[in-house]
């Protein structure tokens, strides 16, 4: 049996997800145990990349039956597509758990990562796209203030560009005053199934870039561990307040972003090639959620700054968009999104 299998089964608690709306590469999940998909526009553009040839006749009848698309119409209606098709994989799933899994994530766009108003009016239009969606906003102070506000509509949120305990613990309450205001009214939020991202790779290519450029000597051990270290921190506290949230680990970038959580309560997006690799390791499928990170490592790792601030539960909602991981995400985001643009501007300007 297949690692991911072999842990899907043993502890279906932990649930794995498809890091990409690529129905080939969804299937292979699928039979894997997986249970969910994602979009944004750098994914999108990295399976158009890939596989254009399948999808250019959908581009093309996109731009001849809306003659009067912007480049942007064009875009987020191919995003939709590709969202869309990946959904069928993931219905039945979806159904049988009362929406509990098998949803298909769609992103906002990156720009408006500072205005609450226009990621909650996006949103709104993403989550209408299939019966099974989940949309993605970043964990800037704004995006949260949207996940409230989306919560109470009914919108399963999934928290992106997160990096920190603090994001993980105001995505989480946020929620709560969202479910809360639903409750209060008699409305349905049993079918919902919303989740926090800490992008846990991210942190550590941050931690590396950051002081590789310094003085400070750091083990490659603690840099492998520090995006663990931070996940694990927010999970103890998701589980010590009982948040209706469920973490998401992503961003894979080694053996310990996988084997780490095995066992958890946790959903854990992996891009194909990773789970392909991990379907080949030598892991043992035994539960580590709860083994907490070695005493030496964790005080390495306190004793960086740009750590301690992702470590720290009361970083301030207004300082998460400033932190250098997030900053890194946003550029390659936005720049992605340029990307996909300028992919299908030849079917435009011809």
């Amino acid at each position: 049996m297949n690692k991911l299998l072999q842990v899907t089964t043993e502890f279906p608690q932990t649930e794995l997800w498809n890091d990409s709306c690529s129905c080939r590469e969804l299937s292979y999940a699928i039979e894997n145990g997986g249970c969910g998909a994602t979009t944004n526009p750098v994914i999108v553009y990295s399976v158009l990349d890939k596989e254009l040839p399948e999808w250019e006749p959908t581009i093309r009848k996109l731009v001849e039956e809306n003659p009067s698309f912007t480049e942007d119409d064009l875009a987020w209606a191919v995003i939709k597509a590709l969202g869309s098709k990946a959904s069928t994989l993931l219905l039945d799933t979806y159904k049988k758990t009362n929406g509990q899994r098998g949803r298909i994530s769609f992103q906002t766009n990156a720009k408006y990562y500072q205005n609450k108003d226009l990621m909650v009016k996006q949103a709104l239009d993403l989550a209408s796209t299939v019966e099974n969606s989940q949309v993605k906003l970043p964990s800037s102070k704004a995006g949260i203030e949207a996940m409230e506000e989306l919560t109470y509509r009914g919108v399963s949120i999934n928290a992106t560009v997160s990096f920190t305990v603090a994001q993980a613990v105001q995505v989480a309450e946020a929620v709560e005053r969202g479910l809360a205001r639903r409750k209060a009214e008699g409305l349905d939020t049993e079918s919902m199934h919303p989740v926090c991202t800490i992008m846990a790779g991210r942190v550590d290519d941050y931690l590396k870039k950051y002081y590789g450029k310094s003085e400070t000597l750091v083990s490659t051990e603690a840099y492998e561990m520090a995006g663990v270290a931070v996940v694990k921190k927010a999970y103890e506290i998701y589980k010590k307040k009982n948040y209706r949230t469920k973490l998401l680990v992503a961003a894979f970038r080694n053996r310990h972003h996988f084997e780490e959580f095995i066992g958890g309560d946790i959903v854990l997006t992996i891009t194909y090639p990773w789970q392909k690799k991990f379907n080949s390791s030598n892991v043992p499928v035994v539960s580590n959620i709860d083994k907490p990170v070695s005493e030496e490592i964790l005080n390495e790792l306190l004793g960086l700054e740009e750590f301690r601030k992702a470590y720290d539960e009361n970083l301030a909602p207004e300082e998460f968009q400033y932190y250098g991981a997030f900053k890194a995400t946003m550029y390659q985001f936005l720049g992605g999104y340029d990307s996909l643009v300028q992919l299908l501007r030849k079917y435009m300007v011809k």
